[in-house]
């Protein structure tokens, strides 16, 4: 029985970092609640409880590089139920507060003297990251209020369904869009660009708030999680749509908030139901992971009966080879839905699907299609011996008691598709229109094996005008963007090839040297590398190495047969041959920091991408800012400069 736990608490876990830390999903909720209630009976039953059960603990460190804060007070997860009976049950006599339960992510906000000083996001329940700067971009945050003192406010950060259509439709790539508005607003609020974020319409809901220090503000509250909403608003607030319930009329209000849900214009998950009296609340205390003054209702699944008549299997970048359901389409929650993620092999066999089958599918949050039951489980479904991207072996795996299917193919093109998002990318071909995604997509279909392929992708037209999210205009937009990329720099070209320790700048020193003349390029010595001023050994070497491949000189005359090489004229001054820049911050005067780069280098200067001892310029406009790369120029005496300083610089 302790195996079990032990099992049920590993693939608990790893479902929820994904979800929580990683912006993805590896499970269905439906899945997930299932495998939750299953460990809880267990750990009831066995009166054990492991270290590391999802039961005592919430979420998962996160993994980005913005700054990281630890919360004051541990910010817990709420108990849920599916019963609207179990929430009359908890309520008992007391009066509550019934309110949406929104999906998005969790943001705790500062005040000190009426102004925003912090936000912090949930994080993993302890540990938040620091997005400050973001939120005060959120499009309803008060900057400012009216109460002076020390407040701290927790809510809900969300992409309205309205937005996030917007936004994805102006993504022409299916592939490419964003699955869900609680993704994308993660992805939003995360970012390390405030300007993205202020680009995505993110709105603020309040739901609760941190007691404050006031002694006179906390007996106007009268100890009313109602009176605290009140105050909220009166400081310029949204908090979350909210009704007074009672035991008699709870049952009809969640019936309210049903009817209303498909008219909602914001995502949720469920409600929340809270006591009003906050003493009261107080009182009873909390677990390991809930506290006792509130609880989250979830709404049931709506789903429908429908024919698999497909898998599709989509190899990718790692190796896995995902399998998707294709079935019959169902209308749910007022869309067409035909296809879900199967997750992997374990799934399929749990499952025991196959061709044929009568299951269930259903959409998680009314938002992600999965299959909730198989009616049939024939279990008669073959796994490919063979990868649909580049022909090889297959094998299947087993890691942790979870089979996955796996291209054992080193040279597979899906494994590189870094190196054909590379090739495409601004600073390289800068084929505009073909995302990573639409790139997965054409090598998972076979059009791709090589970056040549790109340029022949017209062979494949009847198909790919067939592909879900594709059309005439999508075709049409990219084969335009491909024959633009045709003629193009030298340097952007070497740099898409992607050989180790070649980026922009090396690239074009490596153009310069050799007078533009790519045979020469081609065939240059290790030695004629070295004497390039900043091409080391190591770049050499790896350089002289890729060259020397047979199958990438194959590659690269199937290449040049397709374009044409710009050769840019530089009349620019070289008055800053020697001189080493970092750039950092955000930019006044150049649109991007590659437009301040670019100018550097054709005036003889390099970029390098920290500070050191070499470094002679730091340009930063916020020369006062306590930024690591500003701390480490003022260490070492490197002058820190502004765009101004930079432009008037002879």
């Amino acid at each position: 029985m302790n195996d079990m736990m032990r099992e049920l608490v590993d693939i608990l876990n790893k479902a929820s970092k994904a979800y929580y830390a990683e912006d993805t999903e590896i499970m269905s909720n439906f899945e997930y609640d299932k495998l939750y209630d299953e460990l809880v009976a267990l750990e009831k039953e066995t009166g054990i409880t492991l270290s590391d059960s999802p039961t005592i603990h919430v979420g998962y460190e996160v993994v980005s590089s913005l700054p990281k804060e630890k919360h004051p007070a541990p910010m817990l997860s709420l108990d849920k139920t599916k019963g609207v009976d179990t929430l009359r049950d908890w309520l008992g006599s007391q009066p509550g507060l019934l309110s949406w339960k929104m999906d998005g992510l969790t943001v705790v906000l500062t005040y000190d003297g009426g102004e925003l000083v912090k936000a912090v996001t949930r994080g993993n329940g302890e540990v938040g990251e620091v997005i400050t700067a973001n939120a005060r971009t959120f499009k309803n945050i008060p900057l400012r209020i009216a109460y002076k003192g020390h407040l701290v406010i927790r809510g809900e950060a969300v992409i309205s369904y309205s937005d996030f259509e917007r936004i994805n439709s102006e993504i022409p790539e299916t592939d490419a869009k964003y699955k869900n508005p609680r993704n994308l607003c993660s992805g939003s609020v995360r970012q390390l660009n405030s300007e993205i974020t202020g680009k995505r319409s993110v709105m603020f809901f309040a739901f609760s708030m941190v007691d404050p220090e006031d002694s006179e503000l906390m007996d106007s509250f009268e100890n009313s999680f109602k009176k605290r909403f009140e105050f909220l608003m009166r400081q310029g607030f949204q908090v979350v749509e909210y009704k007074e319930v009672t035991g008699e009329n709870i049952a009809d209000t969640v019936k309210w908030f049903a009817a209303k849900l498909p008219e909602n214009d914001f995502p949720s998950d469920g409600l929340v139901l809270v006591l009003e009296d906050v003493a009261y609340g107080r009182s009873l205390g909390m677990t390991a992971k809930f506290p006792r003054d509130a609880i989250a209702f979830k709404w049931a699944d709506e789903e429908a009966e429908t024919v698999l008549t497909e898998i599709e299997w989509s190899p990718s970048r790692t190796g896995l080879i995902n399998p998707v359901a294709i079935f019959d389409p169902v209308d749910l929650e007022g869309t067409e839905v035909r296809r879900a993620s199967l997750h992997n092999i374990s799934y399929i066999k749990d499952m025991k699907l196959g061709i044929g089958d009568r299951i269930k599918v259903y959409k998680a949050n009314m938002i992600i299609p999965q299959i909730s039951e198989n009616l049939t489980c024939s279990g008669e479904l073959t796994i490919p011996d063979k990868c649909p991207a580049c022909g090889g072996e297959t094998e299947i795996r087993n890691e942790n008691g979870t089979e996955t299917l796996v291209c054992i193919n080193p040279d597979c093109p899906a494994k590189n598709i870094k190196l054909f998002s590379l090739f495409v990318s601004r600073n390289a071909m800068n084929i505009d229109g073909i995302s990573e995604a639409t790139l997965e997509k054409f090598i998972a279909e076979g059009f791709l094996h090589g970056l040549s392929d790109i340029y022949r992708l017209s062979e494949h037209r009847d198909r790919i005008v067939l592909l879900e999210g594709f059309g005439e205009k999508s075709y049409n937009n990219i084969l335009s963007s491909i024959d633009k990329s045709r003629e193009c720099s030298m340097a952007g070209f070497l740099y898409g090839l992607g050989i180790t320790g070649v980026g922009v700048a090396n690239a074009k020193l490596i153009v310069k040297s050799f007078g533009n003349d790519f045979d020469k390029i081609m065939n240059a010595t290790r030695e004629e590398l070295r004497d390039i001023d900043q091409i080391g050994d190591v770049i050499a070497g790896d350089f002289t190495a890729y060259m020397s491949n047979e199958k990438n000189r194959a590659e690269i005359e199937k290449l040049r047969k397709e374009i044409t090489f710009v050769i840019e004229e530089n009349n620019s001054p070289q008055d800053l041959a020697g001189k080493t820049f970092v750039i950092t911050g955000s930019l006044v005067t150049f649109p991007n920091r590659d437009a301040l780069k670019k100018v550097i280098e054709d005036r003889g200067g390099k970029v390098s991408g920290s500070v050191s001892a070499k470094t002679d310029y730091l340009i930063n406009n916020d020369i006062n800012s306590n930024s690591s790369k500003n701390k480490n120029a003022k260490k070492l005496g490197v002058p820190i400069i502004t765009e101004e300083d930079f432009l008037g610089m002879k």
